[in-house]
């Protein structure tokens, strides 16, 4: 099928759920949005983000997306159930994925989750944990710093690892967990100095890499896997400032992209 996966997210960070898609879905073809007018959603009430986040995926039905993938923690959190129960194409979100993944891999069930303040305090990740394995342990840490650090581009060097140790020492402590989860898709994008702060006995997991998985294999369960040889045209969408939604994509992605656009979605125009 050559219909296009969308992409929602509160601002850029969902771009590292995008880039995933790309590397692991390389002929479909994806529509994005990221809503950094409005961005951040983690310090907004639960229905405060549900209407943003409705209104982003009104603009991408437009686009007659055959997926819609919710790149974004707080959005995930709040209104990932309302979504999956009112779309007649599959909807998947960044946390379950990520947790999934982290019960695999850990060898003694104690598992480290950082993030959003909003999306560790909704511990929509504790739940999903738990969930799966009811007695294991969740050491959830905000890390509020990481995002601005991010979208400023310090994504290593001494500034970027003096954030990181600081924000990571309530975790350092913690001699248990021997898995992270990067609960915030802005965090794949300084997972080297996360990495090199936390230690190496610790696995990292990226909610980015394994809902790209997730999509993968939803669409190819539903036979709706692009059998094309062209090179897809992806199209990306920001509510903000083009100029820096274009500066941190080419952080982001490895090789050439365009076609980016500004948008009004209340009113789905074009700028």
């Amino acid at each position: 099928m050559n219909q296009a996966i969308g992409v929602i997210d509160s601002g850029v960070g969902g771009l590292t759920v995008a880039h995933e898609l790309m590397r692991q879905l390389p002929k479909e073809r994806l529509v994005y949005l990221g809503d950094t007018l409005r961005c951040p959603y983690g310090p907004r009430s639960k229905e405060e983000v549900k209407k943003f986040t409705w209104e982003m995926v009104d603009f991408l039905l437009k686009e007659d997306i055959k997926m819609l993938v919710v790149a974004c923690n707080t959005a995930t959190a709040f209104t990932l159930a309302d979504l999956q129960d009112n779309l007649d194409i599959p909807v998947i979100g960044v946390i379950q994925p990520g947790a999934r993944a982290a019960i695999n891999f850990t060898q003694n069930s104690h598992i480290g989750v950082i993030g959003t303040e909003g999306t560790i305090r909704s511990e929509a990740y504790t739940s999903a944990l738990k969930s799966i394995k009811p007695d294991v342990h969740v050491n959830a840490l905000p890390c509020p710093l990481f995002v601005p650090m991010v979208e400023q581009g310090i994504l290593s060097g001494k500034q970027a690892e003096e954030v990181v140790g600081e924000s990571l020492l309530p975790l350092k402590r913690n001699n248990h967990i021997d898995t992270l989860i990067l609960g915030c898709t802005h965090y794949p994008l300084i997972k080297e100095t996360i990495q090199m702060i936390i230690g190496d006995h610790v696995t990292i997991i990226s909610s980015s890499e394994e809902t790209a998985r997730d999509a993968s294999a939803i669409l190819e369960f539903h036979n709706q896997l692009n059998r094309s040889n062209h090179t897809p045209k992806h199209q990306f969408y920001t509510t903000g400032d083009l100029d820096i939604f274009k500066k941190i994509a080419a952080s982001v992605f490895t090789k050439l992209v365009d076609n980016f656009q500004s948008v009004t979605i209340e009113k789905a125009v074009i700028q």
